[in-house]
Order: C-alpha cells, then structure tokens, then sequence
C-alpha cells in the first residue's frame, strides 16, 4: 500500500515546499520595497510582484478573513507559513510510516 501513496506523498509535499519558497520571496521583495531597497517601479520587480501576488493573495484573503489585523498589521502571511510548516511535517511524518 505503502508504494501506491508513498510517491502522491512527496508531490504533494515537493509542492508545499515550493508554495512555501514562493511566499517567503513575496514577503522578502515586500520588505525590500517598503524600505526602498527596491524600487517599486522596477519592471522587474514590479512583475515578479504581480506573479507572486497572483499565486499568494487569493490565500491571504480567505486567511484574513479569519483572523484579525493585529495593530494594523496583516499577519496572514505568517499565518500561512505556519500552516505550511505543520502540513510539510505532517507529510514528513507521513512519509517515514511508508518507509
């Protein structure tokens, strides 16, 4: 059984891996930006921007309706890398039962 689901396992936890690397690149160039390190008229940072919000801010939006701006600060995307952690360990944890 365990060779049937093992490889379905590490997709899924290759593209939780990847989802978590996109939004720590989202938030890194939002940083950059807000301290004017990069300027937001970049093309290319302007685009990298775009595609990055395009894969995050769908998920950022169902999460902030959740929880609550604390201070004025959006913490959904700490939100978000924290549930990614617990699901990458889940799978990890998952993974090793198979082995």
């Amino acid at each position: 059984m365990g060779v049937i689901i093992e490889p379905f396992v590490y997709v899924l936890a290759f593209l939780v891996d990847i989802y978590f690397k996109v939004v720590v690149v989202e938030i890194v160039l939002h940083w950059l930006i807000h301290f004017k390190v990069l300027e937001a008229e970049n093309k290319y940072a302007k685009k990298t921007m775009e595609i990055l919000e395009l894969l995050t801010k769908p998920v950022y939006e169902k999460i902030g309706a959740k929880l609550p701006k604390l201070a004025g600060i959006d913490i959904s995307p700490f939100a978000l890398l924290l549930g990614l952690m617990l699901i990458s360990r889940i799978l990890h944890n998952l993974s090793e039962l198979f082995i």
